[in-house]
């Protein structure tokens, strides 16, 4: 069993910036890739950023060049640095561990831009 825990959502203002955190515990378990996803009200979860074991990322194009994450394998820590907010930006962003054919998700951290 794997434990996803988030840190670091919060409100700020159009243009400012939050960093994201998510460590991974548990026991015997190996990681693929782990990423970012989000929800708005009345929307699907969609992708903001994945990366993998082999440090390849792959972004939401409405998010590319604003949004960077980065992985510390030693602390089975993903983070997702994000600048110039927008609020559509807007949502519960989630973390995601993808261990073989098993997939864990973090309880969410709301993420709110607005002045």
């Amino acid at each position: 069993q794997v434990q996803l825990v988030e840190s670091g959502g919060g409100l700020v203002q159009p243009g400012g910036s939050l960093r994201l955190s998510c460590a991974a515990s548990g026991s015997r378990f190996s990681i693929n890739a782990m990423g970012w996803y989000r929800q708005a009200p009345g929307k699907q979860r969609e992708l903001v950023a994945r990366i993998t074991g082999g440090f390849s990322t792959n972004y939401a194009g409405s998010v590319e060049g604003r949004f960077t994450i980065s992985r510390d394998n030693a602390k089975n820590t993903v983070y997702l640095q994000m600048n110039s907010l927008k609020p559509e930006d807007t949502a519960v962003y989630y973390c995601n561990l993808r261990s073989g054919l098993i997939e864990y998700w973090g309880q969410g951290t709301q993420v709110t831009v607005s002045s």
